[in-house]
């Protein structure tokens, strides 16, 4: 009788615990690794605006304009680790009736940033910060043509600092913060270093007009850089990105801020096509203006230097790959 009261028992205790659930066992938590992510993203646009006359009499000439785009987005995430790399080329080109083709937009630029935190529980990370900036071809003072005012690296900017950097959501909001960033200024044209354009020496000359001194090709600031950008989509298919930044050089005027502010507006259409309104404001004491001393704008004087704006409005296509 025992034996079989045992046998029994020991049935029913293994059909019971059988039919446990496994959170009843006690088991090893299972921690997934941290993996490296990479995430790249491209995008192309084009965008085109044409008017034609026949018999028009209210008058006006025919005009067609083309602006390319291209961004590419590199972004790395380890643990508490974030690099992000920027790439954005732009031109743009415009042709009326009776003229030369003129230049309307020019940009190359190469971002990068480096950014460390302690743990996932706090917004503020210590951060490098890597920018480059040119033109692709020569810039005019139209409508002379005869001589240039601008060309690839005369001028280009290079900016390399450490600071810190808050993001509560990185990548639509940021403040970067550095008082130690150095600002080089390359003016690789001779003609352009002589004549001190973009705040480089200019070059000395004797009585005759000869040059005793070349210009210098290279100007070496160090300052504090502040930026900030913001992006939303502030209504269904209206997309808001606003980038500003703010430079003051230890050395040289400390206190005078260069100023650099963009505001774009992007509509989506549909998947494909697209609408644009941005505006551009710079200000830098070191780009002095010029201004026409005849009729014909075929000779300049040296102003001083004027806050810049640029305003765009553009339709076209735009690619993601």
């Amino acid at each position: 009788m025992r034996q079989i009261i045992i046998v029994t028992v020991l049935f029913f205790s293994i059909q019971f615990s059988w039919a446990q659930p496994d959170s009843l066992y006690f088991k090893p938590e299972i921690v997934k690794p941290a993996i490296p992510v990479w995430e790249l993203k491209n995008k192309a646009g084009l965008d085109i605006s044409e008017v034609a006359f026949v018999n028009w009499n209210a008058g006006g000439s025919n005009s067609i304009s083309a602006l390319v785009g291209v961004v590419t987005e590199l972004k790395y995430r380890y643990k508490n680790f974030i690099w992000n790399n920027i790439v954005q080329a732009r031109y743009g080109i415009n042709s009326q009736q009776g003229q030369k083709p003129r230049k309307t937009d020019d940009l190359m630029d190469i971002s990068s940033t480096l950014g460390f935190r302690k743990d996932t529980l706090t917004n503020w990370y210590y951060s490098a910060r890597f920018n480059f900036k040119s033109q692709f071809s020569n810039g005019y003072n139209y409508p002379n043509t005869s001589k240039e005012i601008s060309k690839f690296m005369a001028p280009g900017y290079l900016f390399v600092g450490g600071g810190i950097e808050y993001g509560k959501n990185i990548e639509t909001f940021s403040m970067y913060f550095s008082p130690l960033t150095l600002k080089s200024t390359f003016v690789l044209d001779k003609e352009l270093a002589n004549a001190g354009a973009f705040g480089v020496e200019g070059a000395v000359y004797n009585e005759d007009g000869s040059i005793l001194t070349e210009g210098e090709q290279l100007r070496m600031e160090f300052g504090i850089l502040f930026t900030s950008a913001f992006e939303k989509e502030v209504f269904k298919n209206i997309h808001l990105m606003n980038f500003v930044s703010f430079y003051t050089d230890y050395l040289n005027n400390f206190g005078n801020v260069d100023v650099d502010w963009q505001v774009n507006f992007n509509f989506k259409v549909n998947d494909f096509v697209k609408a644009t309104l941005g505006s551009h404001l710079k200000y830098d004491d070191d780009v002095k203006t010029l201004e026409p001393i005849n009729a014909e704008e075929t000779e300049f004087v040296e102003a001083g230097a004027k806050v810049q704006w640029k305003q765009m409005l553009g339709v076209g296509v735009v690619v993601d790959f």
